[in-house]
């Protein structure tokens, strides 16, 4: 007679459902916009930009949802608005940071926003991370070292750098937030609310930080149209797709984001050092490592005895 196998095998899914493939698409989209962003901020400064992008996104958004706008509720209202503004601070940091800083290290460091996702959780809402959390948050400081270039033992980050890893923090209160109300809302109210608030706080913010207004130029207009495009396909695409994939399987989705980027900034000749591109990848790993859930099969014997239990029961 075989002997029985009770070892406990882990079994993991790896088929997509069609939110979760839409959510492959636009991270490939995202990763793209990299490139894009760093360039265009040779004619413009950042939060303008941002303020331009963001008010083509709604007003694309707003002229396919024209007839449901009128049903807009008070919850939708605060959810546009919350994710609004972490959306203004996630990308005003992130595009402030491009001005220094390459495409490829912008993205790596901005993928940190998955395991301060965690991180975020425990220190607002009292939620401690779990091991693989944990691991994913030691792995991704590793990498953020390597990637920023450790001087006199110390991690040496420039301004540019500071404001994208601020950037991160932003982007995962808009994962968190996105994902708390993606089943009460609808989703093309909330997406124009949400971008129009990005928006109008990008252009207030023009003020107060002194930004001087950029000069008429095709490569700005045509970046804003293309980027605003991207960026309502983007944001009603997340809260569309949320609404049945888990916030564990959509940031591992999210992870390729950065190794997007990197591919289109080495075809357009950006060159990381080695040690770099050794912390972008421990930034990966961590990136899946801190949302790694593997679900065990219950062993054999175990699971005879349970159902025999449940026959007996059903006597």
């Amino acid at each position: 007679m075989t002997p029985t196998n009770t070892t406990e095998r882990p079994s993991v899914t790896f088929r997509l459902s069609k939110a979760e493939l839409v959510l492959v698409f636009i991270t490939m989209l995202w990763g793209g916009t990299f490139l894009l962003v760093h360039n265009v901020m040779t004619v413009s400064g950042p939060m303008f930009f941002v303020g331009l992008r963001f008010a083509f996104a709604a007003l694309f958004v707003g002229l396919v949802s024209a007839r449901a706008l009128s049903g807009l509720t008070a919850t939708e209202l605060k959810a546009g608005v919350l994710i609004g503004v972490s959306i203004m601070l996630g990308y005003g940091l992130q595009t402030y940071g491009l001005q220094t800083i390459s495409s490829s290290q912008s993205a790596f460091i901005t993928a940190l926003y998955v395991p301060f996702v965690p991180l975020l959780q425990w220190l607002v809402l009292g939620r401690r991370p779990g091991l693989m959390p944990t691991l994913g948050i030691g792995l991704a400081f590793v990498g953020l070292m390597l990637l920023a270039g450790p001087e006199g033992g110390s991690l040496h980050m420039s301004a540019g750098e500071i404001a994208t890893l601020v950037s991160a923090v932003a982007i995962a209160a808009e994962i968190i937030l996105i994902s708390r109300y993606a089943g009460k809302v609808d989703v093309r109210r909330v997406t124009v609310v949400q971008l129009a608030t990005a928006s109008a706080l990008s252009f207030m913010m023009v003020v107060p930080t002194q930004e001087p207004l950029p000069d008429f130029s095709g490569l700005l207009l045509l970046s804003a149209l293309g980027l605003g495009a991207m960026s309502a396909v983007i944001q009603v695409a997340m809260n569309w797709a949320q609404k049945s994939v888990s916030p564990t399987r959509a940031t591992l989705i999210y992870a390729g984001e950065p190794v997007w980027a990197g591919v289109v900034g080495r075809i357009a000749g950006e060159r990381l050092p080695g040690i770099a591109l050794v912390g972008g990848l421990l930034i990966v790993v961590a990136v899946i490592v801190s949302e790694l859930k593997i679900k065990r099969r219950e062993p054999e014997s175990a699971a005879l005895e349970s159902r025999g239990q449940e026959q007996e029961a059903g006597r």
